[in-house]
């Protein structure tokens, strides 16, 4: 347990965030408009997603390419500055989601990208970057690998589609819209070129100076220097050489038109291949080697964020990187404009801990205060994604997660436990055969590291290979040997990494981890030696040979610390991007940090983790949507229900499979889709079912809509890696599945589907309304801070990305708002279906919550048990401050009860309230009415006359 008192009190904690995607489709200043909007729903923080300087139409902001620049797709300064002093105007904050693992390197506009490809190693930016310069294979020796080509590299070159190109004294290639430099030292490939077409013109003044520059790039230190004197030379010295060149081309047309001339020649001739040959040799020169992108995996010697090779990690540890990226966002932090951070995938840092307190301390810095004796400078949190019983480090400077956790803790609560039997049963029986979880994801992130991560894992084989040929011990041991050891043995973590650092020792969780994963690796390979395993564990538990120099000691931390960086992205591949879209279970759960193996937490149990939370982090962020999640919170909470009808599923699947059966189609004897990409697609559709105003479900579906499910599926399809993928696109199987769409959807009388499926959809849009209701109100009245996504403040049925980030309507919300003054508690639940009984229950507890700020940040957590013949259909807690408190009750398991859960529906459950809270003065929230009370005891049929949740008070 940690104090967290001295944390809370001098820092700037917010009573509720609001996520806000920034884009060119929403910008800066459509920010500003909606600040008194989101002030009247009670948010005190905007949330905002990456705004600095990216790709112009990037829709998420996280390929940025200068952390010291604002995007203009969102903005100008000005644009940033109104919107800041609008919120000030509301006394509201602004959390930024920063970014300081990656940078885009799509777009020439990352001058540190562009500067390390045409200068290589000697590049003052080639420590910036994680690259390895001198891999096994011996043509990428001081070469990055660019795997940015659309077919094979002889393909492409002898179709004319790479040309190099002059423009004001320097030479650069041109891809499609891709601009790359060309090295300065290899622009005399072009330029003796042009001397030979100049040869009429010896006793001209231009044909000399042109022979001159020729002699200078002769002279030009090379590509590969690494001393910080010849450097500078060549950094000098290189753009000599451009403005001499760009000024004889200006002022001797002649050389101009000889340069012309000579990349014409140059850049070849398509049905003529030898006319290729001169810009073969030049592109061989460079510092890149560019390659066919679906089949560069294995050679990719860049560290990237995940498999994305249009993100390249950076060293953040490196204290010149870290100053560079973090400049503006201190000066924002300085000014106030900046008043908490979220930081994007710490678990790629080298040194995460470290990284927290070096920010942390130059925020106190920033903000001209004394550190404070916590370490927290500045509300701070980590998107950490904890897997089983992990928790997050205590010694990390934040003041929690980005709130995963808690998002897969209330799914997990709204299931009931006592149908896995017969949901599970289902599944087997409709895909024909089981799927044991562990086994899926062992085999998943083997296949993982085989492809789109293969360099990551073949780079640390190598590097243990080295560590064991340093000691007689070990030294017999193959790089085979030692390269499968390592394979086996992240494929059997149990967690997204370790975070053992130089110096410290290694922590009890750290050592439980590792050795986990290795008694499993050792399980799964009884033909492997063991010797090699006790090996790898005792390198990864810093357990170092006696007899080693500190150059010796130095490597094997630099191995365990590289480690624990491909640990994570194999995970979050190998998990979140193809395990969640195979093991389809109950869907509902296959959310990132979730836990799809585990079916249902009890009451108890959530508690437990509630009790914690207040103790430990009671400023984390409560999440139940974010731009990552696999769907929005109000598809979840449809989803869930399947969890109470598993008759009624089974029934169902039974019913629509046969209805839909004669739209497959049939590809190498195989039914496509096949049964598990139809069981999603079914679960899908009910969580996302368009609703009528009067709660009925929509007879008929929109092309928009159907479009949206083909684009979710196709994604779904591709991700699970099965039948099709992204390197590997499966086009028949693609198109078989748009088009099973498309004819099940279909509106005609001859659609035997439609007419079974729409009562069960009715159904899960009633009950999970309830469920998003609960989830709602348990996120604004739990300990830790309340996180909105943009929109979800009433219903919406979004599933992953792109979809979450399509438009706002900002109108219609605040037009809601305002209605909700003259709405009646009963009409809002007979029309449930509109969405502004959800924004009541946010608005109502957001604007109680900036009234009575301590209550929650400070408020002590009281589990309540009910009690009767639907207890377990009701979970109550109550805050405690003082002689201040509030009691919420909120439904689950509502099937039990009916629809909606309200008044006698609820028979005999009762809840007690402890004597340690006076009654006098309780009364709802939301409708002013004393709450009759009994003995202490309250009926929920009297707690909840109208409503399907309360909110008791004594304020």
């Amino acid at each position: 347990m940690r104090d967290v008192s001295t944390s809370l009190d001098m820092t700037r904690i917010p009573t509720c965030t609001y996520r806000l995607q920034f884009n060119r489709w929403f910008t800066f200043s459509q920010a500003r408009e909606v600040v008194p909007y989101l002030d009247a729903l009670g948010v005190s923080d905007v949330y905002a997603s990456p705004y600095f300087q990216a790709n112009p139409d990037s829709l998420h902001g996280y390929d940025i390419t200068d952390h010291n620049k604002l995007n203009p797709a969102i903005g100008s300064r000005e644009d940033y500055d109104a919107w800041i002093a609008e919120l000030h105007a509301h006394s509201m904050g602004q959390v930024l989601d920063f970014v300081p693992n990656h940078v885009g390197i799509a777009e020439p506009l990352n001058e540190w990208w562009m500067d390390l490809l045409e200068n290589g190693p000697s590049s003052r930016f080639a420590p910036y970057f994680d690259i390895d310069w001198q891999p096994l294979k011996s043509d990428l020796r001081d070469k990055v690998l660019l795997p940015i080509l659309s077919d094979q590299y002889g393909r492409v070159l002898e179709h004319g589609e790479l040309q190099v190109r002059f423009e004001e004294g320097t030479f650069y290639l041109l891809y499609g819209e891709r601009r790359l430099p060309i090295a300065p030292g290899t622009y005399r490939y072009v330029l003796e070129i042009a001397l030979r077409n100049l040869a009429e013109h010896k006793e001209e003044d231009f044909y000399a100076e042109l022979q001159s520059i020729l002699t200078a790039l002769e002279y030009l230190p090379k590509r590969t220097e690494t001393d910080p004197k010849r450097i500078a030379e060549r950094i000098r010295e290189k753009e000599i050489i451009k403005r001499r060149l760009e000024r004889r081309c200006a002022e001797a047309p002649q050389v101009q038109q000889a340069i012309e001339n000579a990349l014409a020649q140059i850049n070849g001739e398509p049905g003529d291949p030898r006319s290729f040959d001169a810009l073969d040799k030049l592109l061989n020169a460079q510092s890149y080697r560019l390659a066919f992108w679906r089949v560069a995996a294995e050679e990719i010697n860049y560290r990237r964020f995940f498999d994305v090779n249009d993100l390249a990690a950076i060293r953040v540890e490196l204290p010149k990187v870290f100053d560079a990226i973090h400049r503006l966002t201190l000066e924002l932090v300085s000014a106030g404009a900046v008043t908490g951070l979220r930081i994007d995938h710490p678990d790629g840092l080298y040194l995460p801990r470290e990284y927290f307190e070096k920010l942390q301390q130059r925020c106190a810095k920033a903000l001209g205060t004394a550190l404070p004796k916590d370490g927290r400078a500045i509300y701070m949190i980590a998107e950490k994604i904890l897997t089983g019983s992990e928790m997050l480090r205590m010694d990390w400077r934040v003041h929690g997660t980005t709130g995963y956790d808690f998002a897969n803790q209330v799914a997990q609560l709204l299931v009931d436990t006592s149908t896995e039997t017969a949901i599970t049963k289902t599944f087997h029986r409709f895909i024909g055969h089981s799927m044991p979880f562990g086994h899926l994801l062992y085999a998943k992130k083997l296949q993982i590291m085989k492809l789109s991560l293969a360099n990551d894992v073949d780079v640390l084989g190598n590097m243990l290979d080295r560590l064991s040929e340093q000691n007689r011990w070990y030294r017999d041991f193959t790089l085979e040997a030692l390269s499968r050891a390592v394979r086996e043995t992240i494929a059997c973590f149990p967690v997204y990494r370790t975070y053992l650092a130089p110096g410290q020792p290694v922590t009890d969780e750290d050592r439980q981890i590792v050795e986990h994963a290795i008694a499993a690796a050792k399980r799964r390979n009884p033909a492997m030696e063991e010797s090699i395993f006790n090996f790898l564990r005792d390198v990864l538990l810093f357990r170092f040979p006696p007899n080693l120099d500190a150059k010796a000691r130095a490597e094997h931390t630099r191995f365990v610390l590289k480690s624990q960086q491909a640990t994570g992205p194999i995970m979050a591949k190998g998990l979140e991007d193809t395990v969640f879209y195979i093991y389809n279970r109950l869907a509902a759960l296959n959310e990132v940090g979730g836990h799809p193996q585990q079916f249902g937490l009890s009451i108890e149990e959530f508690h437990e983790r509630n009790i914690d939370r207040q103790r430990n982090w009671p400023a984390t962020l409560l999440a139940t949507s974010t731009h990552d999640t696999k769907r929005s919170e109000d598809v979840r909470a449809r989803m869930v229900v399947i969890s109470e009808i598993p008759e009624l599923w089974r029934r169902s699947l039974q019913r629509w499979r046969v209805a839909n059966r004669r739209w497959k189609r049939t590809i190498n004897d195989v039914e496509a889709p096949d049964a598990n990409e139809e069981y999603l697609f079914y679960q899908t559709l009910l969580g996302t079912w368009p609703m009528q105003a009067d709660g009925e479900p929509e007879s008929t579906p929109t092309p928009d809509y159907i479009e949206r499910i083909q684009a979710y599926m196709a994604k779904a399809l591709h991700e699970a890696k099965i039948n099709t993928s992204w390197i590997q696109p499966n086009e028949d199987w693609d198109a078989a599945m748009r088009d099973f769409i498309a004819k099940v959807m279909d509106p005609s009388p001859r659609n035997k589907f439609l007419p079974l499926f729409i009562p069960v959809a009715k159904e899960a849009a009633r009950f999970g309304a309830v469920n998003s209701l609960t989830q709602t109100l348990l996120k604004l009245t739990l300990p830790g801070v309340p996180d909105i996504y943009q929109g979800n403040e009433i219903w919406d049925y979004s599933l992953v990305d792109p979809d979450n980030r399509r438009p706002v309507d900002y109108k219609q919300r605040r037009e809601m708002l305002g209605s909700l003054a003259t709405a009646h508690p009963r009409d809002l639940v007979r029309n449930w279906a509109d969405g502004r009984i959800k924004m009541l229950l946010t608005q109502r507890v957001l604007q109680f919550r900036r009234e009575h700020v301590e209550l929650f940040q400070r408020g002590e957590y009281l589990p309540l048990t009910p009690s009767g013949a639907l207890a377990e259909s009701c979970v109550s807690f109550a805050r405690q401050l003082g002689d201040q408190w509030i009691a919420v009750i909120a439904p689950r398991l509502s099937c039990r009860v009916g629809f909606p859960p309200i008044a006698e529906s609820w028979q005999d459950t009762t809840l007690e309230i402890p004597e340690t809270l006076s009654l006098e003065h309780a009364h709802d929230l939301f409708t002013c009415r004393p709450v009759p009370v009994q003995d202490r005891r309250v009926k929920l049929a009297d707690a909840l006359p109208v409503l399907p949740f309360a909110v008791i008070t004594n304020l």
